[in-house]
């Protein structure tokens, strides 16, 4: 939670300053109106953040749909669709896959299937798409992973930063993280610090206040993630609805995962056995034939009859269609999904500030 702990590339400082240079400039273009920022006759809220990595944005981008869903509306999700092959706007359908358009949007899309989402590089152009549709139109439009994106307009801004690395604590690109300075954080109207610890201290909540040094006009929020049930990838045809909460504690799990930060998921799993082997790959890998065969390789080393593979949902998403993925596997592979949950007994209040808004 200080800069201490935070690893920062000091000898890459004159990089970044060259960088910030060029970010500071674009962001005075739009200040200045040169530059110009779009506005929608819808609601807009963006969930975004100003550091790269996992903040935790699809978590909190799905606690949003289902505040949203349950008090009536309808919603869509645009992104960038981080990774895709294919390009433009694309309107996902229940037959979309990764490949064409992301892990994230794959994932919501299976979780949400009554929502619409859709990716363009174009946000603009993106909202213009989803706005013509009907039957129902679209009442509200979350933009996932698009601070930086000032071309919309959004009428909500949701900054994200995480406990252990706070914005105030980082650096800018090469540096450190960042990716424009932490005076960006001024365009949210609520900034949420995420993946808090189960065991935070109320006085870490002022401190971490303090340290912010937020604006009057800013809200500030703390949330922590929750794990759901385990979940096989794919069920059996007798039973589509198989769970298990946890595990009995002699199992070896291979956790598979291709996500920024998968200490702390491996910290949970390791709280139901002890025999836990990380295999991790890069955030949004794309798994190769290698890649799989390595996966095989590592879980077949561990003990017969109480051996499985545990992964994250959207690493899920690149799995479960892959060529390369042995069949022998297929009845061993769990998911562990994410929820989330805003701490300090705020969660009416800043639900009622979303409703309030939208």
């Amino acid at each position: 939670m200080t800069a201490n702990s935070i690893k920062i590339n000091h000898w890459l400082y004159p990089l970044s300053w060259l960088y910030g240079l060029g970010v500071c400039l674009r962001n005075k273009l739009f200040d200045w109106g040169w530059l110009h920022s779009k506005s929608f006759d819808v609601p807009v809220i963006c969930i975004g953040n100003l550091a790269v990595g996992g903040t935790g944005k699809t978590p909190h981008t799905e606690y949003l749909i289902k505040l949203l869903q349950a008090n009536g509306m309808n919603v869509a999700t645009l992104s960038r669709g981080y990774k895709r092959k294919s390009r433009g706007y694309v309107l996902a359908d229940a037959h979309s896959d990764a490949q064409q358009i992301g892990d994230e949007p794959c994932q919501i899309k299976h979780k949400f299937p009554h929502i619409r989402v859709a990716v363009d590089e174009n946000r603009c152009r993106g909202i213009e798409q989803l706005l013509k549709l009907q039957s129902p139109r679209v009442e509200v439009v979350l933009l996932d992973d698009a601070f930086q994106h000032r071309y919309v307009k959004a009428g909500l801004n949701i900054l994200l930063t995480d406990f252990h690395r706070l914005l105030c604590d980082d650096a800018l690109l090469p540096a450190g993280r960042l990716r424009e300075p932490a005076e960006g954080k001024s365009r949210a109207q609520i900034v949420l610090v995420t993946k808090c610890p189960d065991n935070i201290k109320p006085i870490d909540f002022n401190i971490i206040a303090k340290q912010l040094r937020l604006f009057p006009y800013q809200q500030l929020y703390f949330s922590r993630f929750c794990y759901g049930k385990l979940q096989p990838l794919f069920p059996p045809e007798r039973d589509n609805h198989q769970t298990f909460s946890s595990l009995k504690g002699t199992e070896q799990v291979l956790l598979v995962t291709g996500i920024a930060s998968p200490a702390p998921l491996q910290k949970e799993v390791e709280s139901y056995t002890p025999h836990v082997k990380l295999l991790a790959f890069a955030d949004h890998h794309d798994f190769s034939n290698k890649d799989l065969l390595q996966i095989k390789e590592q879980f077949l080393r561990l003990k017969k009859n109480s051996r499985l593979i545990i992964t994250t949902e959207k690493d899920a998403e690149r799995l479960k269609l892959h060529p390369a993925l042995d069949e022998q596997l297929k009845p061993y592979i769990y998911v562990l999904p994410i929820e989330v949950t805003i701490l300090q007994n705020q969660q009416s209040i800043f639900n009622q500030n979303i409703i309030d808004y939208v």
